[in-house]
């Protein structure tokens, strides 16, 4: 019993550790950071414009209502690809810092370094979407009186569980293609945003896209916290949308784990672990 306490233990501070140095990696580059900031603003701005753009073309519509549906799918995605991005890039982090080789020989489980470098992303991915929230929806002035943010957190820290998943299995590429593995890693991303409703409803979609956005976590998230941010409804009412992300992340998670597995003793195997090109 005290040594599986004390091996607990240690993973633990391994994965405090994975989120402590890619705080560190965030704060070297800051600069480039807030360019990404600015850059992510202004295309949540162009998105959100879109709702006064049909206003102003005689269409009938709530614009307040119709920028808030179009803000939440912009933010959503934009948390995705934070999510998505710190974990298929951090394979190309170590082979830039030239750290991969001891990175993957260090003591600590693969399950923690992933775990690790997920929940850094989720942390700083909600402080960064909330920042963005905040500044759009002051300059467009949005009333939002019915807003529960509490229970959008809650649906943003569930769906994370299958983001995180799914960041996983895309995280493999870089490792099996050195030359264009992240670029595949954002074709995926790319495909949940297709099917996934971000700034549609899914209704639209044909039939066989629509049965590929059952199985995407992204639509049931993008349905709640339009609910919670819009309607006001409480995490309660949510249960039709939070079981599903519960289900798909209990899978994607030790899916994800397993495809990476694979994937590093593949790299390995074929040299392709500190490749460049």
């Amino acid at each position: 019993m005290r040594g599986a306490a004390m091996t607990l233990r240690s993973e633990l501070m391994g994965l405090s550790g994975i989120v402590e140095r890619n705080t560190y990696i965030i704060r070297r580059y800051i600069w480039w950071e807030l360019a990404w900031f600015v850059w992510t603003l202004a295309n949540t701005l162009t998105i959100a414009f879109i709702a006064k753009g049909f206003a102003a073309s005689g269409a009938k519509i709530d614009v307040n209502k119709a920028t808030s549906w179009l803000l939440i799918g912009a933010l959503v995605w934009s948390y995705l690809g934070m999510v998505f991005g710190l974990l298929v890039e951090m394979v190309q982090w170590e082979r830039w810092e030239g750290t991969i080789e001891h990175t993957f020989m260090a003591p600590l489980s693969r399950t923690m370094h992933l775990l690790g470098t997920g929940i850094f992303g989720v942390i700083y991915g909600i402080v960064r979407t909330a920042a963005l929230f905040v500044v759009v929806a002051l300059f467009f002035h949005l009333r939002l009186p019915h807003a529960d943010y509490g229970a959008a957190l809650v649906v943003l820290l569930v769906a994370s569980i299958s983001f995180i998943g799914i960041g996983m299995m895309t995280s493999v590429l870089p490792l099996i293609s050195p030359e264009k593995g992240v670029q595949l890693g954002y074709i995926a991303q790319g495909l949940l945003l297709v099917v996934s409703g971000v700034y549609y409803d899914v209704s639209v979609l044909p039939g066989w896209m629509q049965a590929l956005a059952r199985i995407s976590p992204a639509t049931y998230a993008l349905r709640a916290l339009r609910k919670t941010i819009i309607d006001g409804a409480g995490v309660s009412s949510l249960w039709g949308d939070i079981w599903p992300l519960l289900v798909i992340g209990a899978i994607a998670i030790p899916l994800g784990l397993e495809i990476f597995r694979r994937g590093e003793r593949y790299a390995k195997r074929h040299g392709k672990l500190k490749r460049s090109g």
